[in-house]
């Protein structure tokens, strides 16, 4: 469960398209939580090796972490 305030216009336009919709706000919340969240997983991940600045990785090293060639 998850309790947070949104800025008021956002809240109007949620509110809004849920009306226009027949759907509810937490159903919108929802899908747009699940809709994004792999996107900032994965931009704060980037974001934590830039800050490390480990060595550039080689294609064969990428190629193995990603389990490309399994």
């Amino acid at each position: 469960m998850l309790s947070f305030r949104l800025d008021p216009d956002i809240e109007r336009r949620l509110s809004t398209l849920a009306k226009k919709t027949g759907r509810t706000k937490a159903f919108y919340a929802r899908e747009l939580i699940e809709g994004n969240l792999e996107d900032l997983e994965d931009r704060y991940e980037a974001e934590a090796r830039l800050e490390k600045r480990h060595q550039p990785l080689t294609t064969e090293q990428v190629r193995k972490e990603l389990r490309l060639d399994d």
